[in-house]
């Protein structure tokens, strides 16, 4: 028998092996593939020779006349002299074989030239035969760990990643999304496991011929794409509960872990029944598991009925983990359990249209979980939060539109960012809010109705809506949602609308352009969006109206068209646009009118203002001082307000904001100014909210114990108040306890920001107790809070060593976590310019200890694009990365959006630098002399 490394391209015995000429990304249309059958055997028990071998028997349908059969094969060893094809039902006729055999490494194809003709409208059975190692890569199949300190012994379990193109890697199949059948999964391993798919267990029956094995084969599955595929062979435990409609729900995790699957395991059966009554469709599938990995690159996928998680994202242990990591955990659940119908049961076409996906389950996420905890307000915080993420993401000339044409198997991972995310969720919100919830609904679920099992774009969808708009009269019959949805999803970017009022007439005229924060280019005829402009004023305060008053609209040429506003209240009265942030625009006023805005914050009336739009004022006035439309003295007259400000969302977005000018300031000589204008801001929140005492049980709303953790952080690196004293006071008393990996006295909400400034400023003996529990820590959680904090130590020893280990593939530190780690240090106060000589000099071995995911590589370079403002280190940036463009392969677009941010912070310097260093020099003068 002789197998073939499709990569090597190596010549087989009995058929002649040739490298493709056919060299297009996507797969010929002439077959159609109904039904998989596939058969693995895993073997789990030798720690030398991990490895898996099967077999792949797919019914495939001709629509056109073919002789070659292409298929996706990745690094599988196919023997190629089993290889058997044969007509289903063809019983009597002549047999029909491959006469040779073609690949395509670039593309992964694996082709097969048939003896015969295939011909239009006959299904053939094609069976191959295959084995690889079991690797550790992270994607494809592959194997994890985890350490049975019981035992003392390393346990090894195997499961999958296919999502996007790397089903490939586990066997032979038509890897893209449109090629929909149904999947019959058998899984062979020693008995001691445990077999888990996307179905229901069929049987299980002993191995034919390995004695201790058994096969274990599942029901066949619903259509579904390649890419939701999923199995794994573990031991773990499971936490099950039964859902009244007949759903069986279980939760997996390691043995020694399973007591922290409680939450999830009660939320998620929770969320499904939510979702059965929001889309008004039945969960199709018997069964969900939902399994928490120790190694896993993602931080979920929603493998339909077979959800995959890294630990930190599934388990939750309200002895370790924050209400901060709780909420995270029924996010990411709420998330995967709404593409089991976003997604699964529809599915996108084409990776084009991949936010159809993302950027549903991002929102309606948002809506499960303000469901089934409405105390935290989570829909209103996350949907601002994703806001005011891409409002800087899709302000960069190099960003991309929602819907991105895709045009090799590279660019699809690039496409898994904040635009398919958080500007998906974001227009969706929009699109909900001017549509209203009866007609939302109502078009969700003929749009899922209609192409259930089935694959669609985004035209499927629009047509759906636009359906029910008319219906329920929710949209004037001459408007329809493709037109203006298109505005938003085909283009890049998103618009500011200048206001400029005339006060005598009470009129105001609305223009827009596209908001582009690199202020070397011209924002002239840069598109057009079609804009639901809701609005209130200073008399009416009617900001809970976010149904559209007008539109701005376009012409169809693609030119934006002036809007005027009339009845607008006299010149005593602001007017504010975008009530409640229900659209993804920004709003530039003229100066009396944010004169009028500026006095009421400033007052004891500035609640009178709603909190979203305290925080769209907040976020809009500083990135109009960043380009220069505003004069930072304005800016910081508004956000001066603050020290009255006692909700979530002003302060955080403040404060997102103060951090890209935090990161700049803190590296040149007027800090001090800066340092003092903060302390100023923080400190009469900080002793409102009793600075970092254990009040966390005491505060009832979500909310507030997010607030003060956020202010606790600034409030510690700024040296506000008592805050590093007591933070150094709770990890002395921690190093005191007999048992510090059972009893610890730091309070929940705040140890990440207590073991950062104890590091920051403690010894080297702090480190090595800190990086102790860390080695003890069984909670995914507080591993990933620990890791964190060690990269703030001072010294540059510490530091060096830290990034060794980080990369020591046989270290303590797992390579998703490497991911989280290798950022924190950059960004801390002596990590930046260690962490970018490591990664000049050893960008070769990096990108090696990532690949194949080589978007990891993106994660890497971003924290030095916020962090380098001077000409020279972006030039120096720029060689670095024309000189390593080998080792950051297919990350072109991180590459782009990376330096252009380094160039806008490079304009920010030479633009505002002593400007606004002259403005919090006056603020701060008096605070100075007071301390």
């Amino acid at each position: 028998m002789k197998c073939v490394f499709l990569v090597l391209a190596t010549l087989g015995l009995s058929l002649a092996r040739e490298v493709s000429t056919y060299d297009h990304f996507r797969l010929p249309t002439a077959l159609r593939p109904q039904k998989y059958d596939v058969r693995i055997l895993t073997q789990l028990e030798n720690p030398e020779d991990f490895r898996f071998n099967g077999t792949v028997k797919i019914q495939i349908e001709v629509l056109q006349n073919t002789r070659n059969i292409t298929l996706h094969s990745k690094d599988l060893a196919i023997n190629d002299t089993e290889i058997a094809l044969s007509e289903v039902g063809g019983e009597g006729k002549p047999g029909n074989c491959i006469a040779s055999t073609e690949v395509n490494p670039t593309h992964d194809f694996y082709i097969l030239n048939t003896c015969k003709e295939l011909l239009a409208g006959q299904v053939y059975e094609l069976s191959l035969h295959f084995s690889a190692k079991l690797e550790d890569q992270l994607s494809g199949y592959y194997r994890s760990s985890y350490e049975d300190a019981v035992a003392n012994e390393t346990r090894w379990i195997s499961v999958t990643q296919f999502e996007p193109a790397s089903a490939r890697l586990a066997f032979p199949c038509f890897d893209e999304p449109g090629y929909k059948a149904s999947f019959a999964i058998t899984l062979g391993y020693h008995q001691k496991y445990t077999g888990l798919s996307n179905m229901p267990v069929k049987e299980t029956r002993p191995h034919e011929s390995i004695p201790d094995y058994v096969w274990t084969a599942f029901e066949d599955s619903v259509p579904m794409s390649t890419y939701l595929v999923a199995y794994s062979v573990n031991d773990f435990s499971h936490k099950p509960t039964t859902l009244p409609n007949g759903t069986l729900f279980r939760t997996w995790a390691r043995p020694n872990a399973i007591d922290q699957s409680d939450y999830a395991a009660q939320f998620g059966p929770k969320v499904l029944q939510y979702y059965e009554q929001l889309f008004g469709t039945k969960f199709p599938l018997p069964k969900v598991d939902q399994i928490a990995v120790p190694d896993f690159s993602a931080g979920a996928m929603e493998n339909w009925g077979l959800v995959t998680y890294a630990e930190f994202t599934l388990l939750y242990s309200p002895e370790y983990s924050s209400i901060e990591a709780k909420k995270g955990t029924a996010n990411i659940v709420a998330h995967e359990l709404a593409h089991q119908w976003f997604g699964n049961l529809v599915t996108m076409k084409w990776w084009t249209d991949l936010w159809l996906n993302e950027g549903f389950a991002t929102y309606v996420a948002n809506l499960g979980v303000e469901d089934i905890h409405p105390e935290w307000r989570t829909l209103q915080l996350n949907s601002i939060s994703d806001l005011l993420t891409i409002f800087r993401t899709d302000s960069l000339e190099s960003s991309h539109p929602i819907s991105r044409p895709i045009e090799m198997t590279s660019q699809i991972s690039e496409s898994f960012d904040d635009i398919s995310y958080q500007k998906g969720s974001s227009v969706i919100r929009m699109m909900h809010l001017f549509l209203g919830e009866e007609t939302f609904r109502t078009g969700l679920k003929s749009y899922l109705e209609r192409y259930a099992y089935k694959n669609a774009e985004q035209d499927n969808l629009w047509e759906s809506l636009t359906q029910a708009a008319h219906k329920t009269g929710s949209l004037p019959t001459d408007y329809d949602i493709k037109t203006i949805m298109d505005s938003w999803t085909l283009q890049t970017g998103y618009p500011v609308i200048n206001v400029t009022r005339n006060y005598t007439a009470r009129t105001a005229r609305l223009s827009q352009e596209r908001y582009l924060l690199n202020t070397d280019i011209s924002r002239a005829h840069k598109g057009c969006w079609w804009v639901p402009l809701s609005y209130t004023s200073q008399e009416e305060k009617d900001f809970n109206n976010t149904a559209p008053k007008e539109w701005m609209e376009c012409t169809e040429t693609g030119e934006s068209v002036s809007k005027t506003i009339r009845d607008l209240p006299g010149p005593d009265q602001w007017v504010i646009f975008n009530n409640q942030l229900s659209a993804p625009y920004k709003v530039n006023y003229d100066a009396q009118n944010w004169k009028l805005l500026i006095a009421t914050l400033n007052s004891e009336e500035y609640q009178s203002i709603h909190v979203v739009n305290r925080a769209q004022l907040i976020h809009d006035v500083l990135y109009f001082a960043w380009t220069g439309e505003q004069d930072y003295e304005i800016a910081l007259q508004l956000i001066s307000y603050l020290q009255r400000e006692r909700q979530l969302l002003p302060w955080k977005t403040a404060l997102d904001n103060l951090s890209f000018l935090s990161s700049i300031l803190r590296q040149t000589p007027n800090n001090m100014f800066y340092k003092s204008f903060i302390r100023k801001l923080i400190t009469p929140i900080y002793e409102h909210m009793n600075g970092i005492n254990d009040t966390d049980s005491s505060i009832q709303q979500h909310d507030k114990v997010l607030l003060k953790g956020m202010v606790a952080n600034w409030a510690c690196t700024y040296e506000v108040s008592d805050c590093v004293s007591q933070a150094v006071s709770y990890f002395r008393n921690w190093r005191l306890e007999a048992n510090p990996d059972e009893l610890n006295p730091v309070p929940l909400g705040v140890r990440g920001i207590v073991y950062c400034t104890a590091i920051e400023h403690g010894s080297d003996e702090d480190w090595d107790f800190l990086w102790t529990r860390y080695q003890k820590a069984n909670v995914a959680t507080e591993k990933m809070t620990i890791l964190d904090s060690l990269a703030c130590s001072l010294e540059v020893w510490v530091q060096q060593r830290y990034l060794e280990r980080i990369f020591d593939a046989k270290g303590d530190i797992r390579k998703q976590a490497s991911l989280v780690v290798f950022p924190s240090i950059a960004s801390a106060k002596v990590g930046f310019f260690l962490a970018k000589k490591y990664l000049m000099e050893n960008v070769d071995s990096i990108s090696k200890f990532y690949h194949p995911q080589s978007e990891s590589m993106a994660d890497i370079l971003r924290p030095f694009s916020e962090l380098i403002f001077t000409r020279r280190d972006y030039d120096e940036f720029k060689d670095f990365i024309a000189n390593s463009k080998e080792h950051l392969k297919d990350i072109e677009q991180a590459i782009s959006q990376s330096l252009e941010t380094m160039l806008i912070n490079v304009q920010w310097k030479e633009r505002n630098y002593e400007s606004f260093t002259l403005a919090i020099k006056n603020l701060a003068e008096i605070n100075l002399v007071s301390e």
